[in-house]
């Protein structure tokens, strides 16, 4: 396999309390969206084609890093070891997106019927659906460091899953919408996935061309280049949550209860995830530095691709863009959880 850039040993302090930063965001974007209505509401009124400029702006400063540091060049050894490729594909593609889908039904058309309105439930099902939808593409490469996972192997599975969002990302949301008799807007989802997807990820690559071609093929370069960008992703990531929930403030206050109630599939679901995939690929005898990152990339959400889509189809203060920034605030804990049973399970797979 090739070489890749070296990932960090630990969780560094913005990803160890990833979490906590979140929900200072949120409580930040709740004061501010009561006390400052006109602001948000001028924020909001920036728009083309159904495309609030300021989010994307700062959609693009949260995911152009991890575009760049995607290696197309690692998808000439995709032939050596198939299973856990196959396993991620059939998972992340054929498997969760469904069942994040099924399981947003369930509870916001059943379990939680009389706790909303039914035009506010079928919100937090498309959110969710986007959410199912999305694999990582990021953090993915902390939780496989954490769990010794083999980097060159996480790194082909994170470009193929970058090549097949390209084409398949939409056309799974739009049926998924479609079945839940939830409108979808052709024009908007095809423009967001060009917007959030295509464009970052072509000039992720040719910056990363750029970057080996100037250092002699050294990927420190690359490291360097990514690492000297993570305050502006992170500052992204941040002012969105801040914007997301500014724009929801008074709805939120008014129904504290409702944050709980939309994490609850989203945790069901990532552990649900999480031990088929560990399940099977034990079943079928992957080693164990494949076999960990391959059930945490299933159970890791693309949550930056998620809001931003959520936000261009639905609008700032909808509630299906509220239910992926939930997404984002229990991602971290259970994705912890999971890295310290998969690191206490590994002596049951092959080495």
């Amino acid at each position: 396999m090739v070489d890749t850039q070296p990932q960090a040993s630990a969780l560094g302090l913005f990803e160890r309390w990833l979490s906590l930063w979140v929900a200072l965001a949120i409580a930040a974007g709740l004061v501010l969206g009561n006390v400052l209505p006109d602001v948000f509401g001028a924020l909001a009124a920036l728009e083309y084609a159904s495309v609030n400029l300021v989010v994307a702006l700062l959609i693009w400063a949260m995911i152009f890093p991890m575009m760049v540091a995607v290696d197309f060049a690692s998808l000439r050894d995709i032939g050596q070891r198939p299973k856990g490729l196959v396993l991620t594909i059939v998972v992340n593609w054929l498997v969760k997106p469904f069942t994040m889908a099924a399981l947003a039904v369930l509870f916001f058309e059943v379990v939680f019927a009389d706790l909303m309105a039914p035009a506010d439930a079928q919100q937090y099902i498309a959110g969710l659906i986007l959410l199912g939808a999305a694999p990582c593409t990021a953090m993915v490469f902390v939780w496989s460091q954490m769990t010794r996972g083999d980097p060159a192997y996480t790194l082909v599975q994170v470009s193929v899953n970058d090549i097949i969002m390209i084409v398949a990302f939409a056309p799974i949301v739009a049926f998924l919408l479609g079945i839940t008799d939830i409108m979808v807007p052709w024009e908007t989802l095809l423009l967001s996935t060009v917007l959030y997807v295509v464009i970052p990820l072509a000039a992720g690559a040719l910056t990363r061309r750029h970057l080996l071609a100037k250092s002699g093929g050294d990927t420190d370069a690359v490291s360097r280049f990514t690492g000297s960008l993570k305050p502006i992703s992170v500052l992204g990531l941040l002012l969105t949550v801040v914007l997301l929930f500014g724009f929801q403030g008074e709805m939120i206050v008014s129904r504290p209860l409702l944050i709980a109630l939309i994490a609850v599939p989203i945790v069901i679901q990532s552990y649900g995830i999480f031990f088929i995939t560990y399940g099977a690929a034990w079943a079928w005898r992957l080693p164990f530095p494949i076999a960990a990152p391959c059930a945490l990339i299933g159970t890791s959400n693309f949550f930056e691709l998620a809001v931003a889509v959520a936000i261009g189809l639905f609008g700032l203060g909808s509630g299906a863009a509220l239910a992926t920034v939930v997404g984002v605030l229990v991602e971290v804990p259970v994705m912890l959880s999971l890295v310290a049973f998969a690191n206490r399970t590994q002596e049951r797979f092959p080495q």
